[in-house]
């Protein structure tokens, strides 16, 4: 019996899982404000209960900082602790480093920032900032419409699941990848799907 390769025994638990689609994309956000928020605080918490809602408000309170030099100019004369309710001070530390490498770089908009992760060279400096690993890196381009799979704890639980497990980052990207391929799904869509799935399960 021939052993079944990891793209294809992932894409045999999402069809027996959650069947065929379709997986729309994460719509994400315009407002880079909440961007830059949304991936600079949401790691190990609850996002619908946690982030959403302080992402909503931010963009309420902070209709300047729709764009990266508006919410530079925010975050320089108030305390983005305080405009989040969100105590951590390195978290807030990652939201003022990606502005100010934003900024450096001349991206300040949602299009800027869709277009600017297209290149490696730029998706390296973006990991140079403190807090920013390979899974921001993928999640901030899905935030903006980048179809992309951003690995998370979730992700690898569903692959585990599947079977497939013990793989570096790249390696379980890559396979999600592939596997959305044979599926005939959008990555970003893909990712989005077993996110919401298995972020029902804690």
């Amino acid at each position: 019996m021939t052993e079944l390769s990891p793209t294809q025994q992932l894409a045999n638990h999402v069809r027996t899982v959650l069947g065929n689609g379709p997986f729309p994309l994460p719509g994400g956000w315009t407002h880079m404000g909440a961007v830059i928020c949304d991936v600079s605080f949401q790691a190990r918490r609850k996002y619908e209960s946690t982030i959403r809602p302080r992402l909503l408000r931010l963009q309420s309170a902070w209709p300047d900082a729709v764009t990266v030099l508006g919410f530079q100019a925010r975050i320089a004369r108030e305390d983005l602790a305080v405009a989040m309710d969100f105590n951590s001070p390195h978290r807030v530390a990652t939201a003022h480093g990606i502005t100010a490498l934003l900024v450096a770089k001349g991206v300040d908009t949602r299009g800027d920032l869709h277009a600017w992760l297209a290149h490696e060279d730029n998706r390296a400096a973006l990991r140079a900032v403190k807090g920013v690993g390979p899974k921001s890196v993928d999640y901030i381009g899905n935030l903006v419409g980048r179809s992309q799979v951003a690995v998370d704890v979730h992700l690898r639980a569903f692959a585990a699941d599947a079977g497939v497990w013990g793989l570096a980052y790249e390696q379980l990207r890559g396979v999600y990848e592939s596997a959305a391929a044979v599926l005939g799904h959008e990555p970003g869509g893909l990712e989005h799907a077993v996110w919401r799935f298995k972020s029902k399960d804690v």
